[in-house]
């Protein structure tokens, strides 16, 4: 068999390939000897194809063998477990000492030096060994200075690979940064019950506070993210703290022999009681930080917000919070779309979880590694009425006019829904079905209110259904509980497009916590105005229990559940859209304000 000479075909399939190789290897997040090794293997493999002729079976084997090369650099270089930075890039230096409970610490300035940022707080032990599934405790004292620089590792959570983790971004954000700075891979920990606070620099005495929770499906989150930092309010002269809590499993495990160990009798929220411990920890040093510890406004997004709903009504968090904030998400529906299940379930899921890591008792599963046990973060990411942090659902509480928050803030996006079912939208073969599946006997109702005749309808009507379902109804639950015990309400309804997330879920908080990067083209004017805007709102209910101020448009508070501000292209007050399906999920069930 004759040799073949190099074909003119081949530049252009090894440009593309080398663009490919080296795609991966960014969004990968490979060191720079990954990168070199690559550039070492395609250079060598070009060499041979060009100066060396030679038969199509060896050109095929000598690819396979660089192919198989490349693999493993990929592989094997990826990017250091490090520290995320509390301020990125470069930082102002080094704050003053500050005295807390358990030691000193420093923290560092922003490259302004406005605002001083202090990471990585311990406010309770390791959750480790022994203290898996059990109520926190407190922290150790520590010796010397703790330099606060850096966020704490993530809560042990099921990971994707950094490939995974870029791709989602470009194709959800679409904000993707090509760079060799990030070239590694933030730290994950059972170890993870820490606490971060941004405060206007200098010295300062009774600033109103604001504790956020964040969002993840009680699976997945952490406290850094550029969203919802605290940098943006801390420049309005509020003091934010935020904090990483336990998640999945560890955090939401429920096993008779559980309750049986607590002193307290619970089982099941320990995520729920991780933040509390935190806004005890906020009690008892915040004054340290200039903060008031009597104006403290709780507030969360997602399943961070559906805790904030929940630990309104936990005895446990009376008088640690004035107000409440809320976004996307709540837990005080009869029957809560998600984060919730009883007590029933709970306990049967955590049977299942003994079985599925072939365990008979706790002492076994305490043994099993927290990587391994992160996979039942799926079916282990639920509160639950535990008699002790929950004595009842939400709900039964409310109607009860038992409550902790003397004003809420909450509301939701326009398009809440789209990224949870982006790969199961609705057509016109499957739309009726899907309505019937939920409504059952009111189906036919909800047909009328969201008729579809084309695709494109039917899927538009689905995502308005399947927000109201999972998102809206909740808050418009929660907004006539509050009018109902005489809690002011302030309700909201976000539809800012934007070149970004826009207003699906979670696309709000780039704008209420005044985070929209000064140099992003993924925003423009309007957009700037309206975070300066939203987060002034935040500002103003964090201080005073009342959104209004000076120059903003007036936010009524809800006197019937059916008004809410319109936060978007036109800011104003405005009527529910979504009333009439929520007065279907009122009838099914059986809501009674």
């Amino acid at each position: 068999m004759k040799t073949k000479k190099t074909g003119a075909g081949f530049p252009v399939f090894y440009t593309l390939f080398s663009l490919l190789v080296l795609a991966i290897l960014e969004l990968n997040k490979n060191t720079i000897l990954g990168w070199a090794s690559a550039f070492v293997l395609l250079g060598a493999y070009a060499f041979w194809r060009v100066k060396r002729p030679m038969r199509s079976a060896v050109r095929l084997g000598l690819f396979a063998l660089l192919l198989a090369a490349l693999i493993g650099v990929v592989r094997h270089t990826e990017g250091p477990v490090k520290l995320h930075p509390a301020v990125e890039g470069k930082n102002g230096g080094m704050t003053e000492i500050v005295t807390v409970s358990d030691g000193q610490l420093t923290g560092v300035y922003t490259a302004d030096r406005a605002v001083e940022v202090y990471a990585g707080i311990p406010y309770a032990a390791p959750p480790v060994g022994e203290l898996r599934w059990r109520e926190p405790k407190d922290p150790e004292p520590w010796e010397g200075v703790l330099a606060a620089d850096s966020f704490a590792p993530m809560s042990m959570q099921p990971q994707n690979s950094a490939l995974y983790s870029s791709l989602a971004q470009i194709i959800g954000y679409h904000d993707y940064v090509i760079s060799l700075s990030d070239n590694y891979r933030d730290a994950n920990s059972e170890d993870a019950l820490y606490l971060n606070i941004w405060k206007p620099a200098g010295e300062r005495q009774k600033l109103p506070v604001l504790v956020y929770i964040h969002g993840g499906s009680l699976q997945t989150g952490q406290p850094w993210y550029a969203d919802y930092r605290g940098e943006g309010l801390a420049r309005k002269g509020v003091i934010v703290v935020n904090m990483g809590y336990r998640l999945g499993v560890f955090g939401f495990l429920a096993t008779e022999e559980l309750r049986a160990e607590s002193d307290n009798g619970t089982t099941g929220n320990y995520g729920l009681l991780d933040q509390i411990k935190a806004l005890e920890w906020v009690q008892k040093n915040i004054a340290a930080f200039g903060g008031d510890p009597d104006n403290v406004t709780l507030a969360g997004e997602s399943a961070g917000s559906a805790c904030v709903s929940a630990l309104c009504t936990s005895p446990l968090a009376k008088g640690l919070f004035r107000r409440a904030i809320g976004e996307s998400s709540t837990v005080t529906a009869p029957q809560p779309a998600h984060s919730f299940r009883t007590m029933e379930k709970a306990l049967a899921t955590g049977e299942e979880t003994l079985s599925r890591f072939g365990c008979a008792n706790m002492e076994q599963l305490r043994r099993v590694d927290a990587g391994t046990l992160a996979a039942a973060a799926d079916t282990n990411h639920h509160m639950t009425v535990d008699g002790y942090v929950l004595p009842q659902t939400p709900y039964e509480a409310y109607r009860q006019g038992i409550h902790n928050e003397e004003a809420i803030l909450q509301g939701y996006n326009s398009l809440e829904g789209v990224p949870f079912i982006l790969f199961a939208n609705a057509d016109m073969k499957n739309y009726e079905s899907k309505v019937r599946g939920y409504f059952g006997d009111y189906a036919e109702r909800v047909l009328g209110l969201y008729p579809a005749s084309t695709d494109a309808e039917a899927k538009d009507m689905w995502i308005d259904i399947y927000s109201a379902i999972f998102f809206t109804y909740g808050h418009n639950c929660w907004t006539r509980q509050a009018i109902a015990n005489g809690v002011p309400a302030y309700e909201y309804y976000f539809s800012k497009d934007n070149g970004r997330l826009g207003p699906w879920h979670s696309g709000e908080e780039v704008y209420c916590y005044g985070n929209i990067p000064v140099d992003s083209g993924l925003y423009d004017d309007s957009d700037r105005q309206l975070a300066e805007l939203f987060s002034a709102y935040f500002a103003n209910f964090a201080r005073t229990g009342d959104p209004n101020g000076e120059g903003l448009p007036r936010w009524e508070a809800s006197n019937d559940g059916n008004q809410l501000m319109e936060l978007g292209e036109n800011v104003g007050m405005r009527e529910d859209r979504f009333l009439a399906l929520c007065r279907i999920l009122d009838e099914m069930q059986g809501f009674g304000a």
